[in-house]
């Protein structure tokens, strides 16, 4: 099985041009998706890490059951407003404006090493302000881990430029 193939694209998604690459049909197959999980698990079998950070909404599946493999905490990143306790917060760039995305003040402790889990990598835009917000709270982000990558949009390269180690799965020309 190729993790590829469990995958659906939608053409004209959000907006006409677009291939929307669509990993519910991938979460739908139970064993695509535990093969994810292991994939994206496999290179920190058995070394220390802390929390696995996810960016929602997709970011939650996949990082929860990425960190209980690990047997790490669970960090959720959310848009602005959705978190109930104080919290930090960073701006990043949407394709028309400015957004924020935000964490709980307590999730993360100075030194702890973290993975970011989300589910696909375009312009790196979202996955960069997660980084800078880690960090800024004294993590150590030990990679970034995506189901998808969509090389031609530079996203990967972006974080690698952080310092960042990535690491996807599967990889879809275009945009």
């Amino acid at each position: 099985m190729h993790l590829a193939d469990t995958i659906r694209t939608i053409p004209d998604y959000p907006k006409k041009g677009i291939l929307f690459r669509d990993i519910t049909t991938l979460l739908g197959d139970a064993r695509a998706f535990r093969r994810t999980v292991d994939e994206l698990v496999q290179p920190w079998a058995g070394t220390k890490i802390d929390k696995v950070a996810g960016v929602e909404a997709r970011g939650f599946i996949l990082g929860g059951a990425v960190a209980h493999q690990l047997s790490a905490g669970f960090v959720p990143i959310r848009k602005k407003g959705k978190l109930p306790h104080t919290t930090v917060s960073i701006p990043y760039s949407l394709e028309y404006g400015l957004d924020q995305m935000e964490m709980h003040d307590d999730a993360v402790s100075r030194g702890e090493r973290v993975i970011l889990v989300d589910d696909l990598i375009a312009t790196g835009g979202t996955a960069e302000a997660a980084i800078k917000l880690l960090q800024q709270m004294g993590a150590e982000v030990v990679a970034a881990c995506f189901v998808i990558d969509l090389p031609d949009l530079g996203g990967a390269a972006k974080i690698a430029a952080l310092g960042v180690p990535v690491r996807s799965l599967v990889s879809f020309p275009g945009h």
